[in-house]
């Protein structure tokens, strides 16, 4: 049970927080499927009866006001006490009933999400599961702002307001065919990669950086082929041998177990890690069918590490 599908939020505050969240009150009105006049008049009703403008225009955008910071802040808490209400009344039937929201990348989504939902669901038949496929500052982001119980993200600064329940740092690697020239290999270091024309991830612009600057500072013959935000396209780039693919090995188990591709990690002091961070809610907020999923998914990273040489930390 949801607080909005309940009709326990009220229409204004609902259209009201996913201005703010948007930033425009055409795609607003696109999310719920209401036209854009809709969504004004009850914006501007809300102002005249408060007495006080709650958005102001910059750059194309809404910015919420002074005023319109504070009603979101109160929104908020008032959501996040219902949530927790619907979860509280859920445990009264155990873990027969209740829906977990969780907000992933692709790698993880490709990789990791199908055998955790599957042991899920083999203890938990009844548990609804909404899953959200984003890139790593939003799926940290739907956390902080209550809209997912959990995320799985890569490099993301964690706010106060959300628990770390595991992490991975995870090696960069090269992810090629059986018979290329890294078979065999054990680890790889930069001058290996020399002359290769490179495909990485965009997921984190920050790594993409750092590994860019590497590359330039040893001043190895190596070109940037392609940056994609698609774990999807990068396995089929593998596939056709179009570049060296730059992954963490996330993503690609299926692969890796089949003999289709191979994982060689780049173990070299000027290329950083990758941190794959499992988050949460409040434990308060937690619900009983939310901490169980977060259980199966840390120990799901757990094992990722234990098939490479990283180090892994897991914490409340």
């Amino acid at each position: 049970m949801e607080p909005y599908r309940l009709g326990l939020v009220a229409t204004r505050t609902h259209y009201f927080q996913l201005v703010a969240k948007l930033g425009s009150i055409r795609q607003a009105a696109r999310a719920m499927n209401v036209a854009p006049s809709s969504v004004s008049r009850i914006i501007r009703q809300l102002e005249e009866e408060l007495g006080t403008p709650l958005f102001e225009r910059v750059r194309q955008r809404l910015k919420l006001t002074s005023a319109g910071e504070l009603l979101l802040y109160h929104a908020r808490i008032s959501l996040s006490e219902l949530g927790r209400a619907c979860n509280e009344i859920n445990e009264l039937h155990g873990l027969q009933r209740g829906t977990v929201s969780i907000s992933v990348v692709e790698s993880v989504a490709r990789g990791q999400m199908p055998a955790v939902l599957e042991e899920f669901w083999k203890r938990y038949p009844a548990i609804v599961v909404d899953i959200k496929v984003t890139g790593s500052q939003q799926a940290a982001d739907a956390v902080h702002e209550g809209d997912c119980d959990l995320a799985v993200a890569f490099d993301v600064n964690t706010p106060h307001s959300i628990r770390r329940i595991a992490s991975a740092s995870l090696p960069l690697g090269v992810v090629a065919l059986p018979g290329s020239r890294f078979a065999g290999r054990r680890s790889l270091k930069l001058f290996d990669l020399s002359g290769d024309r490179v495909i990485l991830s965009d997921s984190s612009l920050m790594l993409g950086a750092s590994v860019e600057e590497a590359f330039s500072q040893t001043l190895i013959d190596l070109t940037r082929r392609s940056r994609t935000n698609s774990i999807e396209l990068m396995v089929e780039l593998a596939r056709r041998n179009l570049g060296t693919v730059l992954q963490t090995q996330i993503g690609v188990e299926e692969e890796i177990r089949n003999g289709t591709l191979i994982f060689v990690p780049l173990r070299d002091p000027k290329v950083p890690t990758r941190k794959l961070m499992l988050l949460s809610r409040s434990e308060r907020e937690m619900s009983d069918a939310a901490a169980a999923l977060g259980r199966l998914l840390a120990q799901s990273i757990e094992r990722s590490v234990n098939s490479t040489p990283a180090l892994a930390e897991a914490t409340g």
